[in-house]
């Protein structure tokens, strides 16, 4: 199987969430994810809260990391073929060590399925899940809830001097609607 990954550089600044969410789409879209399939809104809203974390709670730049299944995900084509040179990317990933910010992309071989994000940032403090409690309107406390909920599976490690969360979302993936019947008071318990 082939994998095609892309990353964006993204700055400490909350205003460059919007700026992911944007470039995330534009990336879906260009490997011919329908924009309104349930898929494509699980993974904007899993990067929004993932760089949202990354930039808001860090105070540091970071790098989101995109890893496209190539034959097993809509958009890819179906013989795999690719080019490009080898790379290693987390947990049995390809990476490019020549990706660009702003959607450079290289194709290369992996073994593994599901859609990967990954978002990589200079603070070594651990993700810590909050919770946001009964208070239905409250807005803060639920991204990595909500990363949990929506994935197959996430988790991070360290990473050089900082960290790197990531999360496993597969093409038949939750719609985000879901959330709406979520008992949030059962989940602060």
């Amino acid at each position: 199987m082939q994998v095609l990954q892309v990353q964006l550089a993204v700055q400490a600044d909350p205003a460059e969430v919007g700026r992911a969410r944007r470039w995330v789409r534009s990336r879906l879209l260009n490997h011919g994810v329908d924009p309104d399939a349930p898929i494509a809104e699980t993974v904007v809203l899993v990067v929004s809260e993932l760089v949202t974390n990354a930039v808001v709670h860090t105070g540091c730049p970071a790098v989101l990391r995109l890893c496209f299944p190539l034959g097993d995900f809509p958009g890819a084509s179906p013989d795999g073929s690719a080019a490009g040179s080898p790379g290693a990317c987390a947990s049995g990933f390809p990476s490019s060590t020549g990706a660009q910010d702003g959607g450079g992309e290289v194709r290369e071989a992996a073994t593994v399925g599901p859609l990967r994000v990954e978002v990589a940032d200079a603070s070594q403090v651990a993700p810590a899940p909050r919770h946001a409690g009964a208070d239905v309107d409250a807005t803060n406390g639920r991204g990595l809830e909500l990363v949990e909920l929506l994935c197959d599976r996430w988790g991070w490690y360290p990473d050089g001097s900082g960290k790197r969360v990531w999360c496993e979302i597969s093409p038949d993936a939750r719609p985000v609607d879901p959330l709406a019947t979520v008992d949030w008071a059962a989940l602060a318990q």
